[in-house]
């Protein structure tokens, strides 16, 4: 599935060009690379997405091509969140 699909089907972002737009900023890994809107991801996948200050590292559990808002947030387990702020 592709990258910027599964963060909107999981609801870890809401909108898919929003999607988009973060991971053409950069600001998404898929496994520690890079990754572009277009990269396919799989269960066993860890991704890292930053929120402005923040950053969130997910492991993927599984993958649906649709999902119930109750039901997203087994698609994936946060593994950490940290703040990226500078003091």
């Amino acid at each position: 599935m592709r990258l910027d699909k599964f963060l909107k089907v999981s609801r870890l972002i809401k909108r898919r060009t929003l999607a988009k737009e973060v991971a053409d900023k950069g600001r998404i890994s898929i496994n520690g690379l890079q990754a572009k809107a277009s990269s396919n991801v799989k269960a066993g996948d860890e991704l890292a997405v930053q929120f402005g200050q923040k950053r969130v590292t997910v492991r993927i559990e599984k993958i649906q091509e649709t999902t119930r808002k109750e039901d997203a947030a087994d698609m994936y387990t946060v593994i950490k969140e940290e703040n990226l702020s500078q003091d």
